[in-house]
């Protein structure tokens, strides 16, 4: 990690293609792995020879879009105009998109799936204000069947959350977000 240098500088562009990448590596190791402390069957995840259903990755995608929104927005606020940062993660969103076309989900959907996101962040954004347990509790009411009460399995939500938005925010800091 030594060798590894921050960029001092980005353009929307490229925060929006970075966070995609993060995004992606992130979905990929919570699908296959589950949380670090709870795995995605005990999150009561229903899945079937360990896959989760469709509505159960959808939900896991956006909490993940989310959460690194979250950070970006976290290591910004206050340093860069919200125009650009506002660029910079609409460039994530429409490269997520992108990569869901171009893997089969199709283009007519991806309205409705924008308003599901929509709904999803106003929520999460609300749930965080209050309390890493709400934000927790929000994330397992939309991933899970059952458990959504247990104050356990919103715990680790809320700690994948922080996994997630801390790191990125703390690397982020030391970006400047420059208009393209």
């Amino acid at each position: 990690m030594d060798q590894f240098r921050a960029p001092t500088s980005m353009t929307p562009e490229e925060l929006g293609d970075s966070l995609a990448r993060l995004v992606w590596e992130s979905f990929t190791d919570f699908l296959a792995h589950g949380d670090a402390e709870i795995g995605l069957e005990e999150l009561g995840v229903p899945t079937e020879d360990g896959i989760p259903n469709e509505g159960a990755v959808e939900e896991s995608l956006i909490f993940l879009m989310w959460a690194h929104t979250r950070g970006a927005q976290l290591a910004f606020t206050g340093r860069a105009a919200q125009e650009t940062l506002k660029q910079g993660l609409d460039s994530l969103h429409r490269a997520v998109f992108e990569d869901l076309v171009k893997n089969g989900t199709p283009a007519a959907q991806l309205p409705l799936f924008e308003q599901k996101i929509a709904a999803r962040y106003a929520e999460y954004h609300r749930a965080a204000a209050k309390a890493d347990s709400a934000l927790g509790r929000a994330v397992v009411g939309h991933l899970a069947t059952s458990g959504a009460a247990d104050p356990e399995l919103a715990h680790a939500m809320a700690n994948r959350a922080l996994a997630v938005a801390n790191p990125l925010r703390d690397f982020l800091e030391e970006v400047e977000l420059v208009a393209g």
